[in-house]
């Protein structure tokens, strides 16, 4: 660090920079640390709200990404309390994208790289990885940080080649891995869930069927538990592992029955009965139902090759979340479920366009 880093950053608060920063976690950790950070924000759009300096970064294009830490380090020098790394595609159609090559791979590399080249002094790299590229416990047990790993589809498997990308890229940057589990909030905002509260409310047939073990479950964690993880992390960046990775959840995880019986209630007023069917059986109406939906209602969530992963089973161990970075989540999905219903039943269209759903029929 030269005279003019120490002269711009010596008396004012740390910097974070933070990749992705105008997407559904970025704009709450924004909210979260924007008191007592600074914060630059990376991303093709800016934010669309919070105490931040944004720079209109690609992570596929190499000058983009020399510009972004270029003007950051002109402006707030070279000490970097933290890289918060958000930035990457995600498509839940499961198809393959050079996508996800090219931003979470590549982009990630490129953006080490280039801490490195800037000669940026960070303190900290924070990866937000997923709780999907854990192996599923068959027998409903829970997983650890310890457990294989066994990306099933694209998106959990461009993430742990990130992963791999920064154990190789990153040098002497101290690194945290966070696989988090599916996020949630009191307006949804997660695919799966909003999925199925519009199948159960519009009382579609694929809302009475289930292909395997409605006994297993998927563990989600909330927005705001998720800001204060990283808030935390960035916190006691100075008294973790060179690399620490840790499973980011809620403990008390749903079974699939429980969830589909609960906003069943929720939403009817009565339990919905779920009906065990084959998974060859599911795969057939899938993928009829793929082949025959109308260009105006667009294609059906449930794709075929979701059909053998129904019933994984996430359930997390967060004893080391709970250790090193002083974690515990605040909130449990069925404590939430009452909101998200109540706003869907106030607010029918708005709950729809919240979370990105066809216009229900």
């Amino acid at each position: 660090m030269n005279a003019n880093d120490n002269a711009q950053s010596g008396s004012q608060q740390p910097l974070v920079i933070i990749t992705g920063a105008s997407g559904l976690i970025g704009s709450r950790i924004i909210a979260r640390l924007g008191q007592n950070y600074r914060l630059v924000g990376l991303d093709v759009m800016p934010p669309s709200a919070g105490k931040i300096h944004f720079i209109e970064t690609d992570l596929t294009d190499d000058a983009s990404v020399t510009h972004a830490l270029t003007e950051s380090r002109e402006k707030f020098g070279a000490a970097v309390a933290s890289v918060i790394h958000l930035a990457a595609y995600y498509d839940f159609s499961g198809e393959p994208s050079p996508m996800y090559d090219k931003l979470t791979v590549e982009g990630t590399r490129r953006l080490l790289r280039e801490l490195h080249r800037r000669e940026l002094n960070v303190e900290q790299f924070v990866f937000s990885s997923s709780l999907l590229v854990m192996e599923p416990d068959e027998k409903g047990r829970h997983i650890s940080e310890l457990s294989q790993t066994r990306a099933e589809w694209a998106y959990p498997q461009s993430k742990l080649r990130a992963e791999e990308v920064i154990r190789e890229e990153r040098g002497q940057i101290p690194v945290v891995i966070l696989r988090l589990a599916g996020v949630y909030d009191e307006h949804c905002h997660s695919v799966p869930i909003s999925q199925q509260i519009a199948r159960i409310y519009e009382k579609q047939l694929a809302s009475y069927v289930f292909p395997g073990d409605a006994s297993h479950g998927q563990a989600l964690v909330h927005l705001d538990d998720v800001a204060r993880c990283f808030e935390n992390v960035v916190e006691r960046r100075r008294q973790l592992d060179k690399l620490s990775i840790c499973l980011i959840a809620e403990p008390d995880v749903m079974s699939y029955e429980e969830l589909q019986d609960e906003l069943g209630e929720l939403i009817h007023g009565r339990e919905w009965p779920t009906i065990r069917i084959p998974k060859t059986v599911a795969k057939v109406g899938a993928w009829i139902q793929e082949k025959t939906a109308s260009s105006e209602k667009g294609k059906p969530f449930i794709k075929p090759w979701m059909i053998d992963l129904a019933d994984d089973h996430y359930a997390a161990m967060i004893s080391r979340a709970r250790s090193e970075l002083e974690w515990e989540p605040a909130h449990r999905l069925r404590d939430v479920l009452p909101e998200m219903i109540e706003f869907l039943k106030r607010d029918p269209d708005g709950f729809y366009r919240e979370n990105k759903l066809a216009a229900a029929e």
